[in-house]
């Protein structure tokens, strides 16, 4: 006769940090029913990033779309990489 696993109460975290901590260091397994899933609906999420317009130099663009081309990344996200690159050496100043 197959034993019936105890499902463990996910505790109340004070911040993500604590959360994520959590995680690290605890088995998932202990506090979901992996043989029972339940449908969750994420519809109503919001994306987590906004369109924004900017005018560059056509020359600019050009020049992205090239090195983007290199590394095989569409140039969109190429941009968004390299902006995220300088924020954090501005932020390491």
């Amino acid at each position: 006769m197959k034993k019936i696993k105890k499902i463990l109460p996910i505790p109340k975290f004070a911040s993500e940090d604590d959360e994520r901590d959590f995680w690290d260091t605890h088995d998932t397994t202990d506090y979901f029913d992996m043989e029972h899933p339940i449908e969750v609906d994420l519809s109503a999420l919001k994306p987590s990033t906004r369109p924004i317009t900017i005018r560059l130099p056509v020359s600019l663009i050009y020049d992205l779309k090239i090195m983007s081309n290199k590394r095989d990344v569409p140039y969109q996200s190429f941009v968004k990489t390299i902006l995220a690159d300088r924020v954090r050496e501005e932020y390491a100043r």
